[in-house]
């Protein structure tokens, strides 16, 4: 049993971030061990509720993980903790195009049978606050709106007003937030920018959003709205349950953890680049040790992740280490695999292409078949050039910032075999970006896209594969699997 809210809004701009990360960091602040989430594929908001809380944002996206998964996803975060505060996506009702609720704060409300608080933009109206309420709270019965949060109020007149024209819905006012410029977080080409690249300016608005929180709202009354959730059925999804029992010849992951790792000779001769003689795959291969390393980018330039990622790849009887692409000039010792996720690769070229010896680190890696999974960001640094600057060169391709968006789910299948899926293998992932780059596939396509239009994208080559395609690892848990069986050797 965690108490929980649903922090949502009529619309996208309305303060759903502000609140919702301000309610983590109040609640936190005051003892509570609070669990984030975010509703959606966002990357961005949960490095916030991270920094808000000390514990991993997690997403839940019931287009890309199923409605089945919600509850049991929602469960393994929120595990041990006092409250969990999940916040909407765009408008309350508003899901995956043309599909209904799917994928809407008010389905993922309606699967964790959580009470929602609506966040109100009120900047520009009085009376008819109500109106919009009355519309939210009856569109669906089943979507149980606890009170209202009214943001950017002018006034106490203002404020006033709201009030009284609230009374008359039914609907309890839990707070009202003035306007405040403090707690801003700048905005770049794919939304807010990432913690990761201002962290002592993202320290301090989070703790802006917390004192506006604070100030403005019934921190009493949200927890025992919290607190009326009825309990969720069903068991905590659970990394290890999730991989299922290994059929291949190769053993369980568990039993690959269950084996102790060699221990190291007191003093390691070094080969050039810091690698141990003999270690596999031209210098960079896998360590004697039993368990494979699988490096994954991290750092500024490569921020999006989801944090079930890496606890599959552990499960799955990986050793999981992570390294920055802008610092590190090696891969780490042993690396068997790669794991590029996204981020903004297009505002650090310049630092990335300067970063010679990790470049080549990673194309000689690629070059000996070591599984590699790219996304997004990921790859772009393989490709040849980034608007001009050189990368990594593993895919003859070019990538460019462009005016255009290319954002929305996509269903997609495997073209062939290759180092994450079997042929045919279909799961639903999102594109989030930019940038183009050209070619769109290599001559063997990473997926073909078969919803909502169709097409092949992305590159298979070797063991790399290379997509545009964010994917939710927790659908597929095999694909952790066949990574790490694939690092093995």
């Amino acid at each position: 049993m965690v108490a929980r809210l649903v922090i949502a809004a009529p619309s996208s701009g309305s303060g759903k971030t502000t609140v919702a990360t301000g309610l983590m960091a109040a609640f936190a602040q005051a003892g509570l061990a609070v669990s984030p989430h975010k509703v959606g594929p966002d990357y961005i908001d949960p490095g916030y509720h991270s920094l808000a809380t000390g514990r991993p944002g997690r997403n839940l996206d019931a287009y890309m993980c199923g409605p089945e998964l919600v509850a049991p996803l929602f469960a393994h975060g929120a595990r041990g903790c006092d409250l969990a505060v999940v916040e909407g996506v765009m408008g309350l009702y508003d899901g995956a195009s043309g599909l209904g609720e799917l994928a809407s704060t008010a389905q993922v409300s309606k699967l964790l049978r959580a009470p929602v608080v609506l966040v109100v933009d009120a900047s520009s109206q009085s009376r008819s606050v109500a109106a919009l309420v009355h519309g939210f709270v009856s569109f669906d019965p089943q979507v149980r709106i606890g009170g209202v949060i009214l943001n950017k109020v002018g006034s106490d007149r203002h404020e006033a007003l709201l009030r009284e024209a609230m009374e008359d819905v039914g609907v309890p006012v839990l707070g009202a937030l003035r306007r405040a410029p403090q707690v801003d977080t700048p905005s770049r080409h794919l939304g807010l920018v990432p913690v990761a690249e201002r962290r002592a300016d993202a320290v301090a608005a989070v703790a802006a959003m917390a004192e506006q929180v604070r100030a403005g709202c019934d921190l009493d009354a949200l927890l025992t709205l919290a607190r009326t959730a009825p309990p969720l059925g069903g068991q905590p999804w659970e990394p290890e349950s999730a991989l299922g029992p290994d059929q291949s010849a190769r053993g369980s992951a568990a039993a690959l953890r269950a084996q102790p790792d060699p221990a190291p000779p007191a003093c390691e001769e070094r080969g050039p680049g810091g690698t141990a003689p003999g270690s596999g795959r031209n210098g960079v291969g896998r360590a004697p040790a039993r368990r494979p390393v699988v490096a994954v980018a991290g750092g500024s330039a490569f921020t999006f992740s989801y944090a079930e990622h890496t606890e599959l790849l552990a499960a799955a009887g990986a050793e999981v280490v992570t390294f920055d692409p802008l610092r590190d000039e090696q891969l780490p010792p042993g690396t068997s695999g790669l794991v590029i996720g996204g981020g903004f690769p297009e505002v650090y070229a310049a630092e990335l292409s300067a970063n010679e010896r990790l470049r080549k680190a990673v194309a000689e890696l690629a070059r000996s078949g070591a599984p590699v999974a790219a996304e997004c960001a990921g790859l772009l640094y393989l490709a040849r050039s980034l608007d001009g600057q050189p990368m990594c060169g593993v895919l003859d391709a070019d990538a460019r910032m462009s005016g255009r968006l290319t954002l929305g789910y996509r269903e997609a299948v495997a073209v062939r075999d290759n180092s994450l899926a079997v042929a045919g293998t279909r799961l639903r992932g999102h594109e989030f970006h930019r940038t183009v780059i050209e070619p769109g596939a290599g001559a063997t396509p990473a997926w073909g896209l078969v919803h909502p239009e169709r097409r092949v994208e992305g590159f298979v080559q070797g063991g790399v594969h290379a997509s545009y395609l964010h994917t939710h690892w927790a659908a597929r848990p095999e694909v952790a699997r066949r990574f790490t069986e694939g690092c093995a050797g």
